[in-house]
C-alpha cells in the first residue's frame, strides 16, 4: 500500500518504481513553483518560487487536515514576523492557482442539520490531487513513512478520498467531510444530493484503532438529524488491509482494495 501511494495514481507511472516516481514528482513540483504558478496567475504578477515550494511543503505537512490560510501563510512566509496579513492574501492566491494547475483540490465542508447545539465548521480539508505528490514534497518515500506512522496516516486519508472521489464521479455523487465545533468529525460524506449519503471513517492500524472508529462513526452519525438530513445509507470504515465484513453496531470495514465502481 505504502507503494502504491508513493507511486501515485498516473497511468505513465504505473510499474515503475516508487523511488523512481518520486524524483520525476519532485522534479514536476520544482517546476510548478518555478513556471506554472506565474504563469496561472496570468503572467502579471511575480511569483516567489521559494515561496510556493514552502507552500507545496506546508501544504503536504497539512494533508487532511483543516489548516487555515493564516497557518500556511506562516509556513510560506517562513515565519509569522515577515508580515502575516499580506502573506495570507500572497498564499491565498499561491492556492488558486494550484487547484486552477490541478495540483490540490480540498474536500468541502458537509452542510448538515445536527441534532445537538455545536456549529458545523466550515474549513475546507486539505489534499492534493493525488498523495504521490504530498509524499514527493516532503520527500517522503516508504521506507520514511513507515518510520513515521502519523504522516503515513494522514497521506493514507488523502489515498482513500482520491479513490472515493473517482468512484464517487462515477456514481454522479460529491465527497464532503463533517466536523462540529466540538471536534467531532467524519472524515468523507459521500452524497448525491438527493438524501442518500454514506458516512466514511478512514483508519490505518490495528483491530482497536477500527473499533474506536466505528464507535466515532456511529456516534457522530447520530448527531444529524435524519428528519432533516436523512439517515445514512451505509455507515464505513475503510481500512489499508484485511477482510472486509459487516460488524454487529451496522458500520461495514472495507479494506481499500476491495472499492470498485
Amino acid at each position: 500500500m505504502v507503494q502504491e501511494l508513493c507511486r501515485g495514481g498516473w497511468p505513465e507511472h504505473l510499474g515503475l518504481s516508487a523511488g523512481l516516481v518520486q524524483r520525476r514528482l519532485r522534479s514536476y513540483l520544482s517546476e510548478i513553483a518555478r513556471l506554472d504558478v506565474a504563469q496561472a496567475g496570468g503572467g502579471t504578477k511575480r511569483r516567489d518560487p521559494q515561496k510556493v515550494g514552502r507552500l507545496l511543503v506546508s501544504l503536504a505537512r497539512n494533508t487532511a487536515t483543516t489548516a487555515s490560510i493564516a497557518k500556511l501563510a506562516s509556513d510560506t512566509a517562513g515565519g509569522p514576523e515577515k508580515g502575516r496579513g499580506q502573506d495570507q492574501r500572497t498564499a491565498a492566491a499561491y492556492l488558486d492557482a494550484l487547484e486552477s494547475l490541478f495540483v490540490v483540490e480540498d474536500v468541502p465542508a458537509w452542510s448538515a442539520h445536527l441534532r445537538s447545539r455545536a456549529r458545523l465548521q466550515k474549513a475546507p480539508k486539505r489534499h492534493f490531487v493525488d498523495p504521490s505528490l504530498a509524499a514527493a514534497a516532503l520527500r517522503a518515500g516508504p521506507d520514511r513513512l513507515l518510520g513515521d506512522l502519523k504522516t503515513l496516516g494522514f497521506l493514507f486519508e488523502s489515498l482513500v478520498i482520491r479513490d472515493l472521489r473517482v468512484y464517487a464521479q462515477a456514481h454522479e455523487a460529491s465527497v464532503w467531510h463533517l466536523r462540529d465545533s466540538n471536534g467531532s468529525e467524519i472524515d468523507a460524506i459521500v452524497d448525491w444530493g438527493d438524501g442518500r449519503w454514506v458516512a466514511v471513517e478512514v483508519k490505518l492500524g490495528s483491530m482497536g484503532a477500527v473499533d474506536d472508529a466505528a464507535h466515532s462513526l456511529n456516534r457522530v452519525c447520530e448527531k444529524v438529524d435524519p428528519a432533516l438530513s436523512g439517515p445514512p445509507a451505509r455507515k464505513v470504515v475503510i481500512t489499508a488491509s484485511g477482510y472486509g465484513h459487516d460488524r454487529p453496531d451496522g458500520v461495514a470495514v472495507v479494506p481499500l482494495t476491495a472499492l470498485t465502481v
